[in-house]
């Protein structure tokens, strides 16, 4: 299909109106051929690897939004999960590893890092339960880098020793950055069901089954969507389903584009591009706005999921019709303190966990930058992690949780990041306790829609 930049003019109008960008160019890197039994040498290897394939990438990524007149809101780079190449070594190596990252992360000017993950759906390796002790450490000791760990799938099932560890190493890495308002935990996910193409992070990975070199785009446009919404008035909907596909079918056309011309000056593969509506806490760029325009009152009342379903369903056809290299999670974001209308929402109380999680259901992704009371424990934690698992392997969809339980922090107050981060409020969990439930460990079974072969 050819890709022509008349086709796409009226993106201007969007990029100029209605808070249209492309939300990340993110360059994937292999670092297979970088491990050495000596630590030193290993850190120059990557240090050197990600510096000759990246240094140019937020330049390249300014003259095509130069070229174009739509911004690029963020240049970044995703790593083969450094578990796999890096296996051998330990907890130390790793935090090392990370500390190295961030420093080639900060030479070739990009604000994050991806892909300090391991994948241990049906078990560990030595080497992993070593780089997921170091993940506090890790996060707590550089600005740039971002942690992702696969604790499930529907092949599977899910590896409840792995939900507990992780639910330790978020309370920890909340602890070690409660100073900052327990910042390192925005910067780390727990997956089930990861796609290994994601441009986004903080769960953006580079792959085993990756080239040694790829660009993945991911676009965003819910201000464009919301303004197409309003604009059609009130129409059924079906007819509004029409209205949603046609507009981020020209969004889908814009961000390959642009994606596809970033790869050409690096001389490198375009893979894929990532269809997801991801909001910002800019007015107007919200997906809970998008919501209620759909009719719903507020994010939260009777509807909501439906209406949520409705969008995310719209998304995913319209993106497979505008491009045939649509990938990693494609469909609606909703996190809450990425976005204003559902910081409101959770602040007047319209909002709450177990409405979200329902929603995540039907949506991309699951629940996304949730500040919860500093003294929630290891255990609960370990039982919302357990739930959106299970929501993903019974679906077969992506599921997350980015849940931080802010230090020192009660229900009503709010830690604030600025940026694209913004501000979460500490939404309240239930009291009731699953420990026993959550201590048994071991590994909960693959459902029986795993038997596909």
């Amino acid at each position: 299909m050819n890709y022509e930049f008349t086709e796409i003019l009226e993106t201007i109008k969007m990029t100029e109106i209605e808070h249209f960008d492309i939300r990340t160019v993110t360059l994937g890197i292999s670092l297979r051929d970088c491990v050495d039994r000596n630590i030193e040498i290993t850190k120059e290897r990557i240090y050197d690897k990600i510096l000759k394939y990246g240094k140019n990438h937020v330049k390249y990524a300014r003259e095509i939004e130069h070229k174009y007149g739509i911004s690029i809101a963020n240049k970044r780079v995703s790593i083969t999960p450094i578990s796999i190449p890096f296996d051998r070594f330990a907890e130390d190596d790793f935090v090392e590893i990370a500390k190295t990252l961030d420093k080639v992360a900060e030479e070739i000017g990009i604000d994050y890092i991806a892909g300090f993950s391991a994948l241990v759906q049906k078990g560990f390796t030595n080497g992993e339960r070593e780089m997921i002790k170091a993940i506090p450490r890790a996060l707590s000791e550089t600005k740039r880098v971002c942690s992702s760990v696969n604790i499930g799938s529907t092949k599977a099932g899910i590896n409840m020793d792995a939900v507990k560890m992780m639910s330790d190493a978020i309370k920890k890495t909340a602890e070690l950055t409660k100073d900052r308002d327990s910042i390192g935990c925005a910067k780390l996910v727990v997956f089930c069901n990861v796609p290994e193409d994601n441009p986004f992070v903080a769960g953006a990975f580079h792959g085993v089954s990756e080239p040694e070199i790829v660009l993945n785009v991911g676009i965003s446009g819910p201000g464009v969507v919301l303004d197409a919404i309003k604009s059609a008035g009130n129409v059924d909907l079906q007819q509004l389903s029409e209205v949603i596909k046609k507009t981020v079918f020209k969004i889908t056309r814009a961000g390959e584009l642009m994606g596809r011309k970033v790869a050409e000056m690096h001389g490198v593969p375009f893979g894929i591009v990532d269809i997801s509506l991801a909001p910002t806490p800019a007015p107007g760029d919200s997906i809970a706005d998008i919501l209620k325009a759909m009719g719903v009152e507020d994010v939260g009342a009777p509807g909501t999921t439906a209406a949520l379903a409705m969008l995310n369903d719209a998304v995913k056809k319209a993106g497979l019709m505008a491009s045939s290299s649509v990938g990693g999670m494609s469909g609606a974001f909703i996190p809450v303190s990425e976005d204003q209308g559902m910081i409101d929402a959770a602040i007047k109380g319209h909002l709450t966990i177990e409405k979200l999680e329902a929603m995540t259901a039907v949506c991309s992704v699951g629940l996304d930058m949730i500040a919860v009371p500093g003294d929630t424990t290891s255990e609960t934690i370990a039982g919302i992690i357990a739930d959106e698992s299970a929501i993903g392997i019974i679906n077969d969809k992506t599921t997350a949780v980015r849940i931080i339980p802010a230090h020192g922090k009660k229900v009503g107050e709010t830690v604030n990041y600025g940026g694209l981060l913004g501000v979460a409020p500490v939404m309240p969990v239930s009291k009731l306790r699953s420990d026993a439930f959550i201590l048994r460990g071991g590994r909960i079974p693959a459902p029986t829609r795993s038997l596909t072969n």
